[in-house]
C-alpha cells in the first residue's frame, strides 16, 4: 500500500511539476489543477443540482443591466485579446502551419505565455453565462452542449498555460476570441432591444466554422514534419473539435432546419382545414 502511494505521489508530481512549464508555474491558479477543479466541480453542482434547486419556487432575477455590463467586459476583453494575438503574431512571423512553442524567457515569450493565460481567465469568465441561465430560470438552456463545451474549454485552456503556453494552441485562442466578439455584440444587442433573430442562424454558423477550422490546424501536425510542438494536443483537440462539430451540427439542423421545415407543415395543415371547413 506504502508503495501504491508513493508512486501516486511521484506520478503526481512528474504531471504537475516536472513536465509543466516552468515559466508560468506562479501564475494564479495554474501551481497546481486543484483550484481550477474546484472551480469545476462547484459550476457543475451549481448549474445542475443547487442552482436549479434554489429557483424553483422564485421568480426568475431581472439580470439585464448585470448582462449588459458583462456583455460589454466580454466585448472588450475578447477584441483586445485578439488584437494583441494578431500584432504579437505578425511580430514574432508566427508559422500557421506549424508553430513551436518558445519556452524561452526572452520578453516575447513571456508575453505569449501571459496572453495565454489572459485567456484561462477568461474562460471562467465564461461560465457566468449558465449561472445567468439558472437565476433567470432558463434551465432549459444549460443543455449538455452548453455545460461540455464551458467545462471542456476550462479544463482545456488550464492544460495549455500549464504544459504549452504558446505555439499551435495559440490559433485556437485566436480565432474563439474573434467569434466571441460577434457572438457577445449579439447578446448585447439583444439586451437592448436592438438584435434581430435572424443573427443567431449566422452565429452558429460561424462557431460550426470554428471547430472545422481548428480541427484542420490541428491535423497539419499529423503531416508536418519536425515540428518541434507535441502531437498529444493533435491527438486531444482532433476527436474534440470533431465531436463539437457533430454537437454543433445537431443543434443547428434541429432548431434551423428541422423545427422551421415542422413549423411550415404544420401551418400547411390548419390553413388545408380551415379552407374545408369554410367550404363546408
Amino acid at each position: 500500500m506504502a508503495t501504491i502511494i508513493r508512486s501516486l505521489i511521484k506520478g503526481y508530481r512528474y504531471i504537475n511539476e516536472e513536465v509543466a512549464d516552468p515559466r508560468t508555474k506562479d501564475f494564479f491558479l495554474i501551481s497546481s489543477p486543484w483550484p481550477v477543479l474546484i472551480i469545476m466541480t462547484s459550476y457543475l453542482y451549481f448549474v445542475q443540482t443547487l442552482g436549479p434547486r434554489l429557483m424553483a419556487n422564485r421568480k426568475p432575477f431581472n439580470l439585464d443591466r448585470i448582462m449588459q455590463i458583462y456583455n460589454a467586459l466580454q466585448i472588450v476583453s475578447c477584441a483586445c485579446l485578439f488584437y494583441t494575438g494578431i500584432i504579437i503574431a505578425f511580430k514574432n512571423n508566427y508559422s500557421w502551419v506549424c508553430q513551436p512553442v518558445d519556452y524561452s524567457n526572452t520578453p516575447e515569450a513571456i508575453e505569449v505565455a501571459s496572453m495565454v493565460w489572459y485567456y484561462f481567465l477568461l474562460k471562467i469568465l465564461d461560465l457566468a453565462d449558465t449561472v445567468f441561465f439558472v437565476l433567470r430560470k432558463k434551465q432549459n438552456q444549460v443543455s449538455f452542449l452548453h455545460v461540455y463545451h464551458h467545462t471542456g474549454m476550462l479544463a482545456g485552456t488550464w492544460a495549455g498555460v500549464k504544459y504549452l503556453a504558446g505555439g499551435q494552441v495559440t490559433f485556437l485562442g485566436l480565432i474563439n476570441c474573434f467569434v466571441h466578439v460577434i457572438m457577445y455584440t449579439h447578446y448585447l444587442l439583444t439586451s437592448l432591444k436592438m438584435g434581430r433573430p435572424w443573427w443567431k442562424k449566422y452565429i452558429t454558423q460561424m462557431q460550426l466554422m470554428q471547430f472545422i477550422a481548428i480541427l484542420l490546424h490541428f491535423s497539419q501536425l499529423l503531416w508536418t514534419e519536425n515540428c518541434g510542438f507535441p502531437l498529444w494536443p493533435a491527438a486531444v483537440l482532433i476527436p474534440q473539435n470533431l465531436f463539437m462539430i457533430i454537437l454543433f451540427a445537431d443543434f443547428y439542423y434541429k432548431t434551423y432546419i428541422k423545427k422551421p421545415k415542422a413549423q411550415i407543415e404544420r401551418n400547411g395543415i390548419a390553413k388545408e382545414s380551415n379552407g374545408k371547413t369554410k367550404t363546408t
